[in-house]
């Protein structure tokens, strides 16, 4: 990742309820829903969740679990979650695409310490 683009890569935290600040993201993400696994794109990521967009809507409280591989300064690193589904947006009229905000209840706590140590990383360049 180049370090002068990281700046681009910080989320406004604006007026909503994030308690953890967060990194843009766009990378794969292997979402898991009743009918199997299916692919997703990484918007934003903090350590107490990530949203992604999914080409179908997902009701909230859905439980879900993710899995993706994060960039990090030694190469990648693949981090797992499980969590519930606190938001669902159609991106727009004209799409059948959606943006999913899941809130990870269970992850391990070496995966949530890369997620935290990405996202200061990325503030501090």
């Amino acid at each position: 990742m180049d370090p002068t683009q990281r700046e681009d890569l910080m989320v406004p935290e604006g007026r909503n309820r994030r308690r953890h600040p967060r990194a843009r993201g766009d990378w794969p993400v292997m979402v898991e829903l009743p009918d199997g696994p299916h692919q997703a794109r990484v918007r934003d990521i903090s350590k107490g969740g990530v949203s992604f967009f999914l080409d179908r809507p997902i009701a909230e409280m859905s439980v879900l679990s993710v899995e993706f591989d994060l960039p990090c300064p030694a190469g990648v690193r693949r981090i797992r979650g499980t969590g519930a589904v606190v938001r669902c947006e159609k991106i727009s009229k004209a799409l059948d695409h959606y943006e999913i905000a899941l809130f990870i209840t269970e992850m391990a706590d070496p995966d949530r310490a890369t997620i935290e140590s990405f996202v200061t990383e990325i503030q501090l360049t």
